[in-house]
């Protein structure tokens, strides 16, 4: 029944999480969990509150203008500096920004293009601008706790407290960025990128 209503969800404008609640529900009805059972499971509640709730809001913040007005804004900070110092800029930006998201997914979607857009405009090569900003969009995963989908379960394991993921998520972003943007930008051009 719940793989019918995920396949058929959306011609019977039922949405995925509905779907999910409903086989729940036939689930403990039927006696195959017990609600102990679910309860037990908070890792999983937890999980599913992060996403619902941060993912959500990232979608919002597209759907109500704070994205466009976002990269004018920032786009705006970098109008007349050297194309190398304000693609510099927006790549920090880009992947500090992922601090605000609860997946890759809303990030990229919401902010990839308009980022690319301002890039270019700048001055920036098309192809080292798509592809920096590509390689940043995976590179930032493991700086929150939320930041992707395998992080809330990864965090669940309780191996690594709150402090500690954010302070090496921290730390690992400068190494990241350290490589990806100065060795990196140097082997590209080498390569003939920019």
């Amino acid at each position: 029944v719940l793989l019918v209503l995920w396949i058929f969800g959306r011609s019977l404008s039922l949405h995925s999480t509905a779907a999910a609640l409903i086989g729940l529900t036939i689930l403990l009805v039927t006696g195959v969990l017990e609600w102990d059972d679910v309860v037990r499971e908070y890792e999983a509640w937890n999980t599913l509150v992060w996403f619902s709730a941060l993912v959500m809001m990232a979608g919002f913040l597209n759907q109500l203008g704070f994205i466009p007005w976002l990269s004018g804004t920032v786009g705006g900070w970098m109008s007349g500096w050297s194309w190398i110092a304000g693609f510099i800029g927006l790549c920090l930006f880009y992947f500090y920004s992922h601090y605000l998201f609860a997946s890759s997914t809303a990030h990229v979607s919401s902010m990839y293009a308009p980022f690319l857009a301002v890039s270019i405009t700048i001055g920036t090569p098309p192809l080292l601008a798509a592809l920096t900003l590509g390689f940043f969009s995976n590179l930032y995963a493991a700086t929150t706790h939320y930041g992707t989908g395998p992080a809330p379960i990864l965090f669940g394991g309780g191996y690594v407290d709150l402090r500690t993921w954010w302070k090496l998520g921290a730390l690992m972003s400068l190494v990241y960025i350290a490589i990806w943007l100065g060795l990196g930008g140097l082997w590209w051009k080498i390569l003939g990128y920019w």
